[in-house]
């Protein structure tokens, strides 16, 4: 049968004591919906349904370029009330699948299966084996081992708190049946709501199959309500991407260190130091080492290439064995290519270096194009930006720039020219000469230094 997603995403988590809707929270850098999201798509469904209501128009604005279809809940009754905003845009002959704007970690496979067991009579749910049920709706099973009715906790006799199986309130059932069963739910409980849950009931009740599918981890299930929860949700992430990092061959110091908020693609015999955060999409070649403390943003990062200690290398493209850091700064539009030295304190930004150029101290190189084996001196400035607009430094092959050097562009310096140290170049550099503009040291002999009062 064909799929349609529901997400209900209405909620607006009072206990978060944010400004931002629940479903807005950050998950390792993506809202708590956007996880949710990207999971039901993986399931190639036909359409994807996100009901919203509290603060609905920033979570429509955050994820405005989602291709999902937004239904508006404008009170919110209950799940089963949530649920029932979206059917009209559903055909009778899709199966629905009901998932949580505040769950993101469930998991495709998990789904996978719940949506074998659903059929054009069969209702599927997934339940948890928990510890410590508390606050979750229970599963009251029969004979066969079929689910009869699910009781919400605050409508549980003491004997059906002591049941551990609950609801996790995520469920695959026929478009057209479920939309019959809906119209029989009621608001007759303790919320006053109309419960998604009671479909359980309803169905068992007319002979029709509700079979549980067990969740394997309590992870995947855990609904966020709060920030106590947003954190423990978060470490669970990240021991989930460290875990698959580490089963792909990287090595980790600390896995419990290191916080993965996008894609990695990595080669063999990767070693990532602790305090590491890759965010967007990250590749690293072969044998790349990452220091400790170090924040990988949308790069990729030749083999053999080491980042030492406390570098930013945000949109940058890095070839192979370079030697990055520490304290180094690469900005969008930096391209090194192999054999690259960017030292310590040095920040690159919308520039190219050629094979076997090194900056190595202390300098800030901005809209420029450097050819290869170029040496960059300490302190080196490419001037770039007049308050208005920026312009281009070139740089050509097997230059020296000697320390203290600002290059105030438009500039070109021709191949294996040397800048004399302390230079301030405002024109073109012949190439083969050395170049120099300083101007002349004067010892003033009449000057005293200034003293300062004794204090009394």
């Amino acid at each position: 049968m064909p799929l349609s997603v529901v997400i209900l995403a209405a909620g607006q988590g009072k206990r978060m004591k944010s400004e931002w809707p629940k479903v807005l929270q950050p998950l390792a850098g993506r809202a708590l919906l956007k996880h949710v999201i990207d999971t039901a798509r993986q399931l190639a469904p036909e359409a994807i349904h996100v009901v919203y209501g509290h603060g609905g128009e920033r979570v429509r604005e955050a994820l405005k370029s989602e291709s999902v279809s937004w239904v508006l809940q404008e009170r919110q009754l209950g799940t089963g009330h949530a649920v029932r905003q979206a059917l009209p845009g559903i055909p009778d002959t899709h199966t629905v699948l009901v998932l949580y704007g505040d769950v993101p970690l469930i998991r495709c496979d998990t789904l996978a299966k719940l949506l074998k067991l659903s059929d054009a009579k069969t209702l599927a749910i997934l339940t948890i084996m928990l510890a410590d049920p508390a606050g979750y709706g229970r599963i009251l099973r029969d004979a066969r081992g079929r689910i009869r009715k699910i009781v919400e906790h605050k409508d549980a006799s003491k004997q059906v708190l002591r049941v551990r199986e609950s609801n996790t309130g995520i469920i695959a059932a026929p478009a057209k049946l479920l939309k019959k069963w809906l119209g029989e739910v009621n608001n007759n409980n303790a919320q006053g709501e109309f419960y998604l849950t009671d479909v359980a009931a309803i169905a068992a009740k007319a002979k029709f199959k509700v079979v549980p599918l067990l969740a394997l981890t309590e992870a995947e299930v855990l609904g966020v309500n709060d920030k106590v929860q947003l954190a423990q949700v978060e470490a669970s992430y990240r021991e989930q991407r460290a875990r698959a990092l580490m089963l792909a061959g990287v090595t980790l110091i600390d896995p419990a260190r290191l916080d993965v908020r996008g894609t990695v693609i990595a080669g063999r015999d990767v070693e990532l130091d602790v305090n590491v955060v890759l965010e967007g999409k990250v590749t690293l070649g072969d044998r790349v080492r990452i220091g400790p403390n170090c924040v990988i943003r949308d790069c990729e990062i030749g083999a053999d290439t080491q980042v030492f200690a406390n570098c930013v290398l945000d949109h940058a493209n890095i070839g192979s064995s370079c030697n990055i850091g520490p304290f180094a700064r690469l900005r969008p539009g930096a391209a090194l290519a192999r054999g690259v030295h960017v030292g310590n304190y040095v920040e690159v930004k919308n520039t190219r270096l050629g094979a076997g150029s090194k900056a190595n101290h202390l300098a800030y190189l901005g809209d420029a194009v450097i050819g290869k084996d170029v040496n960059v001196g300490a302190g080196t400035i490419t001037c770039n930006y007049d308050g208005v607009n920026k312009s281009q430094t070139y740089i050509e092959d097997g230059v020296f720039v000697g320390s203290g050097s600002m290059l105030v562009a438009p500039l070109r310096i021709g191949a294996r020219a040397t800048i004399g140290a302390g230079s301030t170049i405002t024109q073109d550099v012949p190439a083969d000469k050395l170049t120099l503009a300083r101007s002349r040291q004067v010892s003033i002999d009449s000057w005293t230094r200034p003293v300062k009062p004794k204090k009394s």
